[in-house]
């Protein structure tokens, strides 16, 4: 079975990890698999490729007509000639349905929608326009996927298709995402962080979405407080050189803050924490990151976006977005109760990644889906 997978671009992100996590767990051996990124490889595109999947960048700019790219495109598809076209993020799902149009026969067309829709008007024009288009077209598609449930029911709501409609969580890998004491001690030692130390993670790229500011607000008043607390961030941008986030310490407690970048050891880093927080105000579908820290055996507080409440339950701290003092209040409950208690609550966590979210879990349930729309295509 010949599957062509669509997707915006393969930078670090949450779609770019959860497809190359889907291949990795065995979709790359079981299909014949391609991936089309409309912009460039980029560092996930080079994973890819090493599971032995053809990648191919259409290197398509938003300020550049993208007429070359789409003449690559249309040659791609009717050489490779697919059984099922699988869109991953609004782009690259009416590109999936465009695709579908010039490809030989009548392939079967997967739109994966990533990203929650709670106020359109928090996201970029461009952005909403395509959204936008996006609900126009949906109708075309024989199954909407979504990884999260509030997701699938905010866009059902805005106008997107019911029909096909279905939910698959994100998988996680429990022998990358997995407590290591020798990870936490090495982490701790490199950086300078006393073992008996309270390290709080945040693992986010920059962006608006997730709410930097709100995190270290919280995070610094609890540091003047709190003198054995510490504070781990990484992602895209998240260093010191950034002025708007360096100036949110002051040179007081400047010291127990860990701003890294972006990092490709987050499974190691997860180790030396204690507690991990998401801060998101809005967008998130399933956050990855969440789900990768429970399998490490950490307990989150996490803001009510998307499925984090669903994906938390009883194992964590749920608090209402965009309110520093709920977020503080949230960090602290995880903070004062005993190492053991935190410990009881990572394994509950971990427990609950394996029962619903096992990456393996999950591969069966794409690779069942694709099987089924194979029969009828």
């Amino acid at each position: 079975m010949k599957i062509i997978h669509i997707i915006t671009g393969l930078s670090i992100g949450g779609a770019e990890q959860a497809l190359y996590n889907l291949l990795k767990g065995g979709l790359a051996e079981r299909f014949d698999n391609c991936v089309i990124s409309l912009r460039d490889k980029g560092p996930m595109g080079l994973k890819i490729s090493l599971l032995g999947v053809p990648v191919i960048a259409l290197n398509m700019h938003a300020k550049k007509l993208p007429l070359a790219g789409l003449v690559k495109l249309i040659r791609i598809i009717r050489e490779f000639s697919p059984d099922l076209i699988q869109g991953w993020m609004y782009h690259g799902n009416l590109i999936g349905g465009f695709s579908r149009v010039v490809a030989p026969g009548k392939p079967a067309l997967v739109w994966n929608v990533r990203h929650s829709l709670s106020d359109l008007s928090q996201e970029k024009i461009a952005t909403r326009q395509v959204i936008r288009i996006n609900r126009w077209f949906s109708f075309g598609a024989d199954v909407i996927l979504y990884n999260s449930h509030r997701s699938r029911e905010q866009h059902e709501v805005f106008g997107f298709s019911k029909v096909g409609a279905k939910v698959i969580p994100n998988g996680i890998d429990t022998h990358i995402f997995s407590f290591s004491s020798k990870d936490r001690k090495h982490i701790r030692s490199k950086l300078g962080i006393p073992e008996n130390a309270c390290v709080v993670g945040h693992m986010a790229r920059l962006h608006p979405m997730k709410d930097h500011a709100i995190f270290i607000q919280a995070a610094k008043s609890l540091s003047y407080r709190y003198q054995n607390l510490y504070f781990l961030l990484s992602g895209r941008d998240v260093s010191f050189d950034n002025i708007m986030l360096s100036q949110l310490l002051s040179s007081q407690v400047r010291h127990r803050f860990y701003f890294l970048g972006e990092r490709n050891d987050v499974h190691k880093l997860m180790s030396a924490i204690d507690i991990f927080c998401l801060s998101s105000a809005w967008g998130e579908g399933f956050p990855n990151v969440l789900g990768e820290a429970m399998a490490t055996s950490i307990p989150c507080v996490a803001t009510d976006i998307g499925d984090s409440a669903l994906v938390v339950n009883k194992t964590g701290i749920i608090v209402p977005p965009c309110d520093v003092n709920a977020l503080e209040e949230g960090i602290e409950s995880l903070l004062t109760i005993s190492s053991e208690d935190r410990i009881s609550l990572g394994k509950i966590a971990l427990e609950r990644v394996e029962i619903n979210y096992k990456l393996s879990k999950i591969v069966e349930k794409y690779a069942s889906l694709y099987n089924e729309l194979a029969k009828i295509s």
